[in-house]
């Protein structure tokens, strides 16, 4: 069977040399500062899970870029090799690139984390189920600000204009701000009749006001020392009649558009801003400017909530996500991965691994 594998791979590679892309697409991003590294160079190269990996690579060759996608019937075709046989190709193929903050000989950057939050909603407002999850308004222009988040909340003209377009109730105003920040959530919603369906709810826009970290407020009023989701949190519960105040300070206020979950899709995250499904523990998101989309990244971060050196997939991006040493890091669903998500702020290294050919 290896030696099959192993045929059709030197088959796939012959084919993929002649399908190299022009010259002028695949060159690396201007400005960045990627220095060449060897494979030696990457911590736990040798040691990584790499078909764990390779379900996200597979993601990335459902909408591949110009630079991967003469690689992805062969990533389609190793999906079945021993994590040997991948990691030789990987050599064969790739060069790694040590990438460096801008203007820095610095490699040191900060590594984040987002999940999917799993909420309980109604499908009609009722005791306990009075917070609003909307669609997008129907003249919501992406060019100029529409209402903030406390004019929602408090005008009159505000609500008219969302009347109607309410997907579901959530129980209360934090949860449907943690919603907002991560940027979609899974929720089970009860029904009119009785029934309970299990949605996705996805990005679909926002109101046009720059983001405002409510735990940086926080921070800057002498609040809170530790400006963790955890942090934020156990301040609300001490200050529940000033939650509103705090919420206020984001102005941003997200739009949703609701996806049933089937099982299949249940085994994957959002879609990212590739236009793929994340894969939890193999995801980021970067910096589409410094890093693109489809990228597969060596990353490193040693820290007090957890140790990562492995193959990732830059599949998505974030407002806060700025620079070429800047990720966050897609940890899956549930409370145990909001646990993790809110607490990782630590230390980074990325490689990007570039085809050869490209350089």
């Amino acid at each position: 069977m290896k030696k099959i594998i192993l045929c059709c791979w030197l088959m796939m590679a012959s084919w993929a040399a002649a399908q190299l892309p022009a010259a002028e697409s695949v060159r690396p991003p201007p400005n960045n500062r990627w220095v060449p590294a060897a494979w030696t160079d990457l911590p736990g190269f040798d040691d990584d899970t790499l078909f764990e990996a390779w379900n996200a690579w597979l993601k990335s060759c459902e909408k591949p870029g110009p630079v991967f996608a003469y690689l992805c019937p062969q990533v389609r075709g190793l999906s079945i090799a021993s994590a040997v046989e991948q990691r030789q190709w990987m050599m064969a193929q790739l060069q790694p690139y040590r990438v460096l903050a801008s203007g820095s000989a610095s490699d040191a950057g900060l590594l984040t984390a987002y999940f999917e939050p799993e909420l309980q909603g109604q499908r009609l407002p009722g005791p306990g189920f009075e917070v609003p999850i909307y669609q997008t308004p129907a003249y919501l222009n992406s060019r100029q600000p529409w209402f903030s988040r406390q004019e929602i909340d408090t005008l009159a003209s505000a609500q008219s204009a969302l009347k109607g377009r309410e997907i579901a109730y959530l129980s209360d105003p934090v949860q449907a701000m943690l919603l907002q920040i991560q940027g979609s959530g899974r929720v089970r919603i009860r029904e009119n009749d009785g029934s309970e369906s299990f949605v996705r709810l996805a990005y679909a826009g926002h109101n046009g006001h720059p983001y405002q970290s409510i735990g940086r407020w926080l921070l800057e009023q002498g609040e809170l020392r530790d400006a963790s989701w955890p942090g934020i949190l156990g301040w609300i519960k001490q200050n529940p009649e000033r939650v509103n105040a705090l919420l206020w300070r984001n102005p941003r206020v997200v739009f949703f558009r609701e996806e049933r979950l089937g099982v299949l899709d249940a085994a994957f995250g959002p879609k990212g801003a590739q236009g793929v499904p994340l894969t939890p523990g193999r995801s980021i998101a970067v910096d589409p400017q410094s890093i693109p989309y489809g990228t597969p990244v060596w990353l490193a971060s040693q820290g007090s909530s957890v140790s990562l050196q492995r193959l990732v997939l830059a599949q998505d991006t974030g407002t806060a996500i700025r620079g070429a040493l800047r990720a966050d890091f897609f940890v899956g669903w549930g409370a145990d991965a909001g646990e993790l998500a809110g607490r990782l702020k630590q230390n980074l290294q990325l490689w990007v691994l570039w085809p050869k050919g490209a350089q």
